[in-house]
């Protein structure tokens, strides 16, 4: 099989692209020419280093330009990832309570209180986007007396108590005289802690009634699903 030949103009191309940052990827991507046929022009041509020492020094300079433009990359996918996601979740049916309930089940039942002898609706988690979707679909779904809510907050022990209560208040919209005392980690001198949270937030709401219908939607949804797939 014959090599394929490149004119100077494809070659000067390759080299500009080249000098610019681009990856080797990217310039087969662009003109088609084969990664193991550019290494060999790059090295005669931009003197690519051989020896172990100047080829360490070489990948000192180029791997801040392969992390830029890889990052560059995937931040142009990420971006055509979200265009395409909010246009498919704009069309979602945002204005049946349906919709609403079918999450809220899918969400209680994942991170909820499930065990028969629970008492009412009990949710933690250490993400308040999490949290604050769960409350925000329990209160759009549902007839809740807000003074059903009890909160009660795990702390380590570099948590400040008043900042975490006022946190978790704010994010759940409910006052800090509904919280219960919070339980703080004694340090360790072994296992670290993330210090990027505001501990771990148990959401209570005092009606089993209400627990008891989610968990059946959720069985529900599940069970005529699933019947599809088989």
């Amino acid at each position: 099989m014959s090599q394929r030949k490149y004119d100077n103009k494809i070659k000067k191309e390759a080299k500009k692209l080249r000098l610019q940052g681009k990856t080797y990827s990217e310039i087969k991507d662009k003109l088609g020419i084969p990664k193991s046929t550019l290494c060999t022009w790059f090295r005669v041509q931009l003197k690519m280093p051989f020896n172990k020492n100047a080829q360490l020094e070489h990948l000192k300079k180029i791997r801040p330009l392969a992390a830029a433009a890889k990052k560059r990359i995937n931040n142009e996918a990420y971006g055509l990832l979200k265009q395409k996601i909010n246009k498919e979740v704009s069309n979602f049916p945002f204005n049946e309570i349906g919709f609403y309930k079918a999450m809220l089940s899918m969400l209680y039942w994942a991170e909820g209180g499930k065990y028969y002898r629970v008492s009412g609706l009990r949710f933690a988690n250490t993400d308040p986007k999490l949290i604050g979707l769960y409350i925000t679909l329990l209160r759009k779904c549902y007839n809740i007396d807000e003074t059903k809510f009890h909160i009660r907050v795990h702390m380590h022990y570099y948590h400040k108590a008043k900042e975490t209560k006022g946190f978790w208040s704010k994010i759940l919209g409910i006052p800090k005289t509904q919280f219960g005392s919070s339980y703080v980690k004694k340090r360790s001198r072994k296992k670290r802690f993330r210090k990027n949270f505001m501990g771990i937030c148990y959401v209570n709401y005092k009606d089993s009634n209400v627990r008891k219908e989610i968990l059946e939607i959720g069985y529900r949804l599940q069970e005529l699903i699933t019947k599809e797939n088989k």
